[in-house]
């Protein structure tokens, strides 16, 4: 069974530890040795300016990519396996090391042969005799535990593991590659090519498999990511700057990171706010359609001739010809801008059909020539004028006949109308753009111009986004693959998707594998049943999670006086404060200055996380607003008030996932402050 330093003699567990510490640390001699040999390098021996450069900038990484954290050490575990070459020990950590020879001291717990420490099992164990685990504590070994796979010596239970995954913590997410399990590991090294979409319940970490699948495929193709590019999409800033530090802390620094928001702000800056009406029937995939028809639209019919001079004749070129080479470049499915470009060419090519039978062969510059003329170049801008994205849909919104041509079969003259601004702006420039209007922006400005696309992209919290969202995230993994992780029970937005199907439809994935995470390792059984019990109102048929902690956590709810809200958060926050670890406030957003002000006179420091950012200060205490929760969590949580949080929101069912997600924002322990009556699903 598991062993511990508690369940071994003195003599015995300092014997093991003391030879285990002794790696470590020439595991750390071994990997300064590394580093020193990289800063000694030198980049000027390169051929020219640009390759030394290129040569530092590498070097500059490589160096940054072996500096030791003291507070860690560089192995979790260990294996014992047999290979073909015999019997081999391997120490998995979190980046390789090797000696001067080239023999690892250390392997990443990315490569091929860590596979076996995350998911050896009695039934098979994949050629692993022992594993062992190890406790740290400050940079240095404290315990360990030892599976003997082969021999049925194992336990489902590992102390250490338990520890680990339920330890107090602050600040911003770690990584978990000393926690992943079997179910989580299978997901993060899926192949490049495959799509993953993942159902996870509240703490079953499938935010952290998503950023760890990251870090594997570029250890694995770095290659071919490093050039095409990595992607993290979250929900907001907030979420971002949670996540941020995890994808550095295993040695990756060249992933970009974005919301929806700032993915999409090219298209221009968000000034005003749509109706939840609008707002929905903008995020529509069927507007997909209008924008393409309105596009398609402003390429004209050839109803005159075109005569160019050339020397000393005139040649011309009859409308029907001119015709059938647009209606050609149309029926191509380049975009728009595309085909413009190329029409010079192709209006050229008719009129040298004319030089060359005229028995004159002028050459294959001839055909630029006359491309870049002015009596072809003005002919081609007649026919197929330049367009741009904003001016396309500032026509659609204060234009209702151009909308009713472009929305024509596809959109009822109530939607039309909806749409239609009722006092349009005299100018593209002075139009107030929403953030629903920002992915149709992007949807025109792809049909212009294709979007460059990514190897992988991250995407987080899908649920909450509209199709057209979708659509504009899908397009930048064109040619590349996705990792789409989500909670259906936790979509807190009118559009939110009621299927996972549809949604990998409109990232243009509609071959995936689909793969349910429900085994919750950081929320703790009691939180997790309290707010499980909203789920039938809320996500009917969506199975409840499961915790699989040892510690079932603590949940207090505390009735109010009115009068006496304010001081019974107090009450509950100071009492969270008296345990090591994270505490977060979340209040309905109305509530948020009236709760800071209490705190601030009680004298409780605390930080606030903004839509946008919070600060750059780690605090022990964090206010945050209800709407901003999803993706956080906190060791110790207090909910304020959560009637007016689900109030807050268009409708009922909006309202019961957006309570779902405040409560299990906490990793130990829950206090639930309420003045108003709980809902009814809450009160049961």
């Amino acid at each position: 069974m598991p062993t511990s330093t508690a369940a071994l003699p003195a003599a015995a567990t300092d014997d093991v530890l003391a030879q285990e510490q002794a790696h470590l640390d020439t595991a750390r001699l071994e990997l300064r040795r590394m580093r020193e040999t990289a800063e000694n390098l030198d980049a000027s021996t390169a051929t020219d300016a640009f390759n030394a450069a290129y040569l530092d900038l590498v070097l500059a990484r490589r160096v940054a990519s072996l500096q030791d954290d003291p507070r860690t050490t560089l192995f979790f575990g260990r294996i014992d396996c047999r290979t073909e070459h015999g019997a081999e020990t391997f120490h998995v950590g979190r980046r390789h090391v090797s000696d001067d020879r080239g023999d690892p001291v250390v392997v990443d717990w990315r490569a091929p042969i860590s596979t076996a420490f995350y998911r050896a099992s009695p039934a098979e164990p994949m050629g692993v005799e022992l594993r062992r685990r190890f406790g740290v504590d400050h940079g240095r070994l404290t315990a360990y535990e030892d599976e003997r796979l082969t021999s049925g010596d194992t336990s489902d239970h590992s102390a250490i593991l338990a520890a680990e995954i339920e330890r107090p913590r602050s600040g911003p997410m770690r990584d978990i590659v000393s926690t992943i399990q079997p179910e989580q590991d299978e997901i993060v090294r899926s192949d490049l090519a495959t799509s993953i979409c993942v159902q996870g319940a509240p703490g079953t970490g499938k935010t952290a498999v998503g950023l760890h699948r990251a870090a594997w495929l570029l250890y694995s193709f770095r290659s071919r990511l490093e050039r095409s590019g990595v992607l993290v999409v979250g929900p907001n800033r907030a979420f971002l700057d949670h996540i941020g530090a995890v994808l550095p802390s295993l040695g990756e620094v060249r992933v970009r990171h974005a919301t929806i928001d700032t993915l999409l702000e090219h298209g221009g800056r968000v000034r005003a706010a749509d109706p939840p009406d609008v707002a929905v029937l903008k995020g529509d995939a069927r507007i997909a359609h209008v924008l393409r028809a309105a596009v398609w639209s402003h390429p004209r019919r050839a109803e005159e001739a075109m005569v160019v001079p050339r020397g000393s004749r005139r040649w011309r070129v009859p409308a029907d010809e001119i015709q059938d080479e647009v209606d050609a470049l149309v029926r191509r499915g380049v975009r728009y801008s595309a085909a413009r470009d190329l029409l010079p060419q192709r209006l050229a090519h008719l009129v040298m059909l004319r030089i060359e039978r005229s028995g004159d062969f002028p050459g294959d510059r001839a055909q630029d020539a006359i491309a870049r003329s002015t009596p072809v170049t003005r002919y081609a801008r007649d026919i197929w004028p330049p367009v741009d994205a904003p001016a396309v849909l500032f026509r659609l919104f204060s234009d209702p006949a151009a909308l009713a041509a472009a929305a024509d079969g596809v959109l009822t003259e109530d939607e039309q109308q909806r749409l239609s601004w009722p006092s349009p702006p005299r100018t593209k420039g002075a139009a107030r753009w929403t953030r629903a209007d920002l992915a149709l922006l992007d949807e025109l400005t792809d049909l212009l111009e294709r979007t460059p696309s990514l190897g992988h992209v991250v995407l987080d919290e899908a649920q909450d986004l509209s199709p057209m969202q979708l659509r504009a995230v899908g397009r930048r993994a064109s040619t590349g693959s996705l990792t789409v992780l989500g909670d259906i029970a936790q979509g807190t937005t009118p559009w939110a998707t009621s299927s996972w199907q549809d949604a990998m439809g409109h990232l243009g994935r509609p071959d995936h594998e689909l793969v349910t995470l429900d085994r919750g390792f950081r929320v703790p059984g009691l939180v997790l049943e309290f707010a499980a019990r909203l789920l039938p109102h809320m996500a009917p048929g969506l199975g409840a999670p499961r915790s699989v902690r040892d510690d079932p956590g603590h949940l207090d709810v505390v009735a109010a006086d009115p009068a006496r809200r304010s001081a019974a958060v107090v009450d509950a926050v100071r009492r969270a404060t008296t345990e090591p670890g994270s505490v977060g406030v979340i209040a309905p957003d109305a509530f948020v200055d009236a709760v800071s002000g209490a705190l601030t006179a009680a004298g409780i420091a605390h930080g606030r996380l903004d839509a946008d950012h919070g600060d750059d200060e780690d605090r022990q205490v964090e206010l945050v607003p209800a709407t901003i929760a999803k993706g956080l969590e906190f060791d110790r949580v207090v909910v304020v008030e959560p009637a007016a949080i689900a109030a807050a929101e268009p409708d009922e069912r909006t309202g019961l996932r957006r309570l779902y997600v405040v409560l299990t924002r906490a990793v130990s322990g829950l206090t639930v402050v309420h003045a108003e009556p709980l809902p009814g699903p809450l009160a049961a």
